[in-house]
């Protein structure tokens, strides 16, 4: 095969650069890379064009409204997946800042970067099943957020999550399964025996345990610097719903 220019990972690919390409080639690189509902440049609107080179958030209100843009543009199919090459991660290499950082479930349905249209250093992601905040979870937040600068905390569940389902059920499992049963219990019970609420009230009271639990995140959150937030990601329809919280 010969070696062709327009794939060569040797030059830096800026944001600009992604426009620069022609529609032909970005079409063409998203077919062989096998992501559908990925918009090459002649398709995305002023809007989307704009996202594509976009700077970081700088404060927690446009973090949030850069995730909740890139969960409409996946959801809607026309992901413009930022950041998602190798010169983005030759630039990232020496030092990450990520805006956002999430707790989310280990479920292989729950990309977290692909269902908020993010790439290569823009999330700082932590996952476990249930999406609970147990205390290594907890560290490696804290440390997301004091240590990396993250703006957005976000608890992220889904709609028929196993943990929950599983914790609802109550029945015997295998080795260590049932100590997640512990964290999301209260959820189960609050929810009447309704999966989708208890989902809800497990992202409730996962963010709610962070925000007030953890001196190092409630101290940002009273100096302005952080927002933590909760939704539920729909996996037949890709769009996250926001949750409420308590005072």
């Amino acid at each position: 095969m010969c070696p062709d220019s327009r794939f060569d990972t040797a030059a830096p690919l800026t944001r600009r650069d992604f426009l620069g390409r022609s529609s032909a080639t970005l079409a063409g690189a998203a077919a062989m890379a096998g992501v559908p509902g990925v918009m090459h440049a002649a398709s995305l609107s002023a809007d989307e064009r704009t996202a594509v080179y976009a700077p970081a958030p700088e404060t927690p209100a446009e973090a949030l409204a850069a995730l909740q843009d890139g969960n409409r543009r996946f959801a809607a199919g026309r992901s413009i997946a930022p950041h998602r090459d190798m010169a983005r991660l030759r630039e990232i290499a020496p030092k990450q800042a990520p805006f956002a950082a999430f707790l989310g479930c280990a479920d292989s349905r729950v990309p977290v970067e692909i269902v908020f249209d993010q790439g290569f250093g823009d999330l700082f992601v932590s996952r476990i099943a249930g999406n609970i905040a147990v205390a290594e979870q907890i560290a490696s937040l804290e440390f997301g957020t004091a240590v990396l600068g993250a703006k957005v905390l976000y608890v992220l569940g889904h709609t028929s999550c196993g943990a929950v389902a599983a914790t609802m059920a109550g029945t015997d499992v295998p080795g260590q399964i049932s100590a997640l049963y512990f964290h999301i219990r209260p959820a189960t019970r609050a929810a009447g025996g309704n999966l989708d609420k208890a989902v809800i009230e497990n992202v409730r009271n996962q963010a709610m345990a962070l925000r007030d639990g953890s001196t190092v995140i409630n101290k940002l959150v009273r100096e302005q610097k952080l927002l933590v937030v909760g939704g539920v990601y729909d996996l037949a329809t890709g769009n996250v719903t926001p949750v409420e919280l308590g005072a």
